[in-house]
């Protein structure tokens, strides 16, 4: 029997190799949200990764969410694309929030190609972000998608189902919407650290564009704070929901 060496003795003598995981460093992709950005560990939405979106219902503040980074990338003429929407976005809306409509593309894919085309679009490497809501992903599909980010050097989001949380995901990073008592977010995965123990408040309610103007215009913005209008419509522009398949 061999003799029993102190572990202290073999890191002293440097027999033991130590590892050291490498430092993180803060992205390019800042999400727009001071309170986010600064909860996250990269700064911002993790690049060329897949970021999964979960939600409690339809329009409660995840468009809000990643309109300054789609407006900030359409604008540096950066392609973004649209997979499967649930709702026809209104073009004056998404407009008034700097987005660039000439660089946006809208995917209308069947749900039995949705994470194919979100695949392929991400993997073409001439995508700035891919914007997908699927209604089944399983775990190997999601894993496609987030090697497909690394390799087309894109960003990817996914919006989905609260009820998925209790599965396994190997999205980058994982947030959760909720609504109740007020809208937050909660940071359920984080790669790179340890994802914090509180919600990050989330105000999407600011000075909407169109305030103002003119009486019709600040009775939209009462009415969407009011009744929560679904975000593609945005500041109570007119929505058109999709017929299903």
């Amino acid at each position: 029997m061999g003799a029993v060496v102190a572990l202290s003795n073999l890191l002293d003598a440097r027999q033991v190799w130590r590892g050291r995981a490498a430092p993180l460093v803060e992205g390019e992709q800042p999400t727009g949200w001071a309170a986010l950005d600064a909860a996250l560990p990269t700064r911002g939405w993790p690049d060329a990764a897949l970021t999964e979106i979960l939600l409690p219902a339809d329009g409660i503040g995840e468009l809000h969410l990643v309109l300054p980074t789609l407006a900030r990338l359409t604008q540096s003429k950066r392609p973004v694309v649209l997979i499967a929407p649930p709702y026809a976005p209104c073009a004056m809306g998404w407009r008034q929030q700097g987005v660039n409509l000439q660089q946006l593309e809208i995917v209308d894919a069947d749900e039995k190609h949705v994470l194919w085309a979100t695949e392929q679009c991400l993997r073409s490497g001439s995508c700035a972000a891919v914007l997908a809501w699927p209604q089944q992903a399983d775990d190997r599909s999601l894993r496609r998608l987030q090697v497909a980010a690394d390799a087309g050097r894109a960003l990817a989001f996914v919006f989905r189902d609260r009820r998925h949380l209790a599965n396994a995901s190997p999205a980058s990073l994982r947030l959760e919407l909720a609504d109740a008592p007020l809208t937050s977010i909660w940071i359920r995965k984080c790669r790179g650290g340890n994802a914090p123990a509180q919600a990050i408040p989330f105000d999407r309610v600011q000075r909407l564009p169109g305030e103002g103007r003119s009486p019709l215009a600040a009775v939209h913005a009462v009415h969407q704070r009011m009744h929560g209008a679904v975000d593609f419509g945005l500041h109570g522009n007119p929505l058109r929901k999709k017929p299903a398949a």
